[in-house]
């Protein structure tokens, strides 16, 4: 039995199943998934589990290099758009309106559901490597 790190058997998998490049998401309890983009729901109730929750037990487990994130949220959620950029200091940061965030999840392997209900908390990563280069 696995005893640390992410224990959701499907989440788990689908981080092992990254390669370089690879697009994920993580997103609120709202958050419209394309069909064909494989949903690992961990929503229970409303803010359980939240975003913070759910960005810190998947960057334990995965290199990131870059993300994408909404315009909207430097407006709408500051306290959130700051701890995104504190958490992933030497990813490359890119913003597009909510509209097309959610028109380029298409391109996700997967998508994370949490409980998280602040606005435009969702947030494309992009897979990097382990290794230096």
């Amino acid at each position: 039995m696995k005893k640390s790190g992410i224990l959701n058997a499907q989440l788990i998998r689908c981080i092992a199943e990254l390669g370089h490049k690879d697009l994920f998401m993580i997103g609120d309890a709202g958050m419209p998934i394309p069909k064909g983009v494989e949903i690992v729901d961990l929503v229970v109730c409303g803010g359980v589990p939240t975003f913070k929750q759910v960005m810190d037990a998947v960057l334990a487990e995965t290199e990131v290099e870059a993300y994408t994130i909404a315009n909207e949220i430097e407006e709408k959620n500051p306290e959130l758009l700051a701890y995104i950029q504190q958490n992933l200091p030497e990813a490359e940061e890119s913003r597009i309106d909510h509209v097309d965030l959610k028109k380029m999840s298409a391109q996700c392997k997967f998508a994370i559901r949490t409980g998280e209900f602040t606005p435009y908390p969702n947030i494309i990563l992009r897979a990097g490597v382990a290794f230096p280069a």
